[in-house]
């Protein structure tokens, strides 16, 4: 069950598709925001009876359509962080349709260094509890790789700070608890499989707007342009390359705001109106089951704090290891070790890191 019938190596294939079982994946905190700690994740694949495994992309290639999946986890750390929940992604009618959608509840323990109005540069001790969810329905255009895409994310949480000193250097609005927002997105995806693509891109443009009318305590809008492909190098070489840039306007709460996303920074380490990063990753294919991947990234937060020209550039790079664990949907696990500017981090993956 446990045995590829090719190769003979171990894969979970077989137990994931026929026989309904789920991919247990270890969280492993080393995040300086959060503190050490882990978690655990289990991943149930599902493929609907008689629904097709591969579609033929406009330009002939051949696409992967994965298996619905769903999710579970938990996780806690040292400072007293926790948070648990659930989701899935599911396919309909042959990938005409797609849903992705997950609910959580956590208390986090984290530190701000750009929220409020914080003039130098202050760390600033925050406790975020609540409830968080996220929903999307996508529908393929045509026989395209489009999908238009609509959204609805919703967040009620309660903002404290542990030095209550410190509430003068935030606005009011810092504090209100529920934020709801109705978005749309457009997507293109010609990616040859979506959980480790070796060749294909994947670009999205998205906005949403968070309004009183939908249960809002605050009003302001979100907008995101982001993207990434991959190149087959020979036989045993994938180069890939991300762009993301986010920007938010309006009475934007500091926990909403964009913030520098790459691996070995911590979370909302740099954060302004605006955020935008590149990415570099390389995949040495140097088995049929086992890769290695270095990766390169630098990002900038401007805006109100800093125009784009005098905002720091944060650099981080690192590297990973990956094994092909259910070779049937293509499937990688593995772990990266990153670097930035002030920490060091391991991190666990399944699939791709960017999503």
């Amino acid at each position: 069950m446990f045995r590829d019938g090719e190769d003979g190596s171990v894969d979970m294939s077989n137990w994931l598709l026929d026989h309904h079982g789920f991919l247990p994946l270890p969280i492993v905190i080393t995040d300086p925001a959060l503190g050490y700690g882990g978690g655990i994740v289990f991943a149930f694949f599902q493929r609907p009876q008689g629904s097709a495994t591969t579609r033929t992309a406009s330009d002939g290639s051949t696409q992967m359509i994965a298996p619905n999946l769903f999710g579970a986890m938990a996780m806690k750390t040292e400072n007293g962080s926790k948070a648990y929940g659930g989701g899935g992604i599911l396919h309909f009618r042959d990938d005409t349709w797609r849903y992705k959608g997950g609910v959580a509840e956590a208390d986090f323990n984290i530190d701000f260094y750009t929220g409020g109005r914080l003039q130098p540069e202050t760390r600033v001790a925050v406790n975020l509890a609540g409830l968080g969810s996220s929903q999307q329905v996508s529908r393929r255009i045509g026989d395209r790789e489009l999908f238009v895409s609509a959204q609805w994310i919703y967040t009620d949480l309660d903002p404290r700070l542990k030095d209550t000193g410190q509430r003068p250097l935030f606005d009011d609005i810092d504090f209100r608890q529920v934020n709801s927002g109705i978005g749309l997105s457009l997507e293109y995806d010609s990616r040859d499989n979506p959980f480790t693509p070796s060749r294909g891109y994947f670009l999205l443009a998205q906005g949403v707007a968070y309004l009183p009318a939908i249960g809002s305590d605050l009003t302001f809008q979100t907008y995101r342009a982001y993207g990434y492909g991959h190149w087959p190098l020979g036989a045993k070489l994938v180069l890939g390359a991300r762009a993301d840039l986010r920007h938010a306007a309006g009475d934007v709460p500091f926990y909403r705001l964009p913030f520098i996303d790459l691996r070995g920074i911590a979370s909302a380490r740099y954060q302004d109106d605006s955020a935008g990063v590149l990415e570099s990753e390389l995949r040495w294919n140097f088995t049929s089951r086992w890769a290695g991947i270095g990766f390169l990234g630098a990002g900038r937060a401007w805006g109100t704090r800093s125009s784009f020209d005098q905002a720091y550039t944060a650099v981080s790079k690192g590297v990973g290891v990956r094994y092909q664990i259910a070779r049937r949907i293509g499937l990688y696990v593995g772990a990266d070790y990153a670097w930035g500017p002030e920490d060091r981090t391991v991190i666990v993956q399944m699939g791709s890191a960017w999503r």
